[in-house]
């Protein structure tokens, strides 16, 4: 496919999106392009100030923006079931969910309110409970999509039903890959239950390559050698913020995409470039892991999809 830019995204007039995670970073960058399509976006995040800040910024490069801030913990999933019940009674639909807020390497172990490894319960617990909740709202529009963001990392990943919470043995990549092979597989394992179920929703995923935001100075840190090492190449292997969020955005609103497709970079080992279809390694299409990781993520969380779609 030819390069494609936030150029290329459609109207989005009428549409309204939800981005996690969006008071900085891909996630703001992500908000951004949405709004300036014409887009309703709603930014979530934990900092209400940084929230506050972040629509001040997009207003200043779009004055028109239809943008609004809520508060959302994805560490909580009290605040998660809190924020849908404000969505819902404010928006009879859903057209964008973008599954962007994230933690990684955490230097020492940490939990969650709900006693979840705080790694695996950001990035997946939580938007597997807030998918779970918004699932009535995303059915009423007319062709929703979620776009759940992945990682590189899934490659050296592995679910861990034996110690999931890394309650025995807890390892700061290990905790992060793990939930990034989580996000995709959920990404995949929702596009095969919608279309059995009916639901209509389009399940997506996408990975920014090597972005350069604060999501490493705000977990591992840049002051081991490596990271020091990495610095030192960043500039030919890595690309901004802006740049990395291309891929969610082309899996959110382009109309070649494919239904649970997984996009990212084009480049050298999908680190940097335009968005293009990305690897998706064996331990992702690992049918059975995704079932079992399904079921468990409905008894961790007490949030089921099947309750929720038989409900609504």
């Amino acid at each position: 496919m030819a390069d494609w830019t936030t150029a290329d995204i459609p109207s989005l007039s009428g549409k309204t999106a939800v981005v996690t995670g969006a008071t900085g970073g891909l996630g703001y960058e992500t908000a951004m392009a949405l709004a300036g399509a014409g887009a309703i976006v709603i930014l979530t995040g934990r900092n209400d100030a940084k929230g506050l800040r972040a629509i001040e910024g997009i207003c200043e490069r779009f004055p028109n923006a239809l943008i609004a801030y809520e508060h959302l913990d994805l560490a909580s999933l009290s605040s998660v079931a809190d924020f849908a019940r404000r969505f819902a009674a404010g928006n009879e639909q859903l057209d964008l969910l973008i599954n962007n807020a994230g933690v990684m390497a955490l230097p020492k172990r940490q939990q969650t309110e709900d006693g979840f490894e705080m790694q695996l319960g950001t990035n997946y617990f939580g938007h597997y409970a807030l998918t779970a909740r918004l699932l009535p709202q995303l059915r009423r529009a007319k062709a929703p999509r979620v776009v759940n963001l992945s990682s590189l990392a899934h490659r050296s990943g592995a679910i861990n039903f034996d110690d999931l919470q890394a309650k025995h043995s807890y390892r700061p990549w290990r905790a992060y890959c793990q939930s990034k092979l989580a996000m995709l597989m959920f990404a995949l394992e929702l596009q095969r239950r919608s279309l059995a179920a009916g639901w209509g929703v389009m399940s997506l995923a996408a990975h920014p390559g090597y972005a350069r935001t604060d999501l490493i100075p705000n977990g591992p840190g840049t002051n081991n050698l490596s990271w020091q090492i990495g610095g030192l190449l960043q500039p030919f292997i890595s690309q901004s913020a802006a740049a990395g969020a291309l891929p969610t955005l082309f899996a959110a609103t382009s109309p070649s995409v494919e239904p649970g497709g997984y996009y990212g970079p084009n480049g050298f080992y999908e680190l940097k470039g335009a968005p293009a279809p990305a690897r998706i390694l064996n331990q992702a299409k690992d049918f059975a892991a995704a079932a079992m990781l399904w079921d468990a993520s409905a008894t961790l969380t007490g949030v089921s999809f099947d309750d929720i779609a038989v409900a609504a």
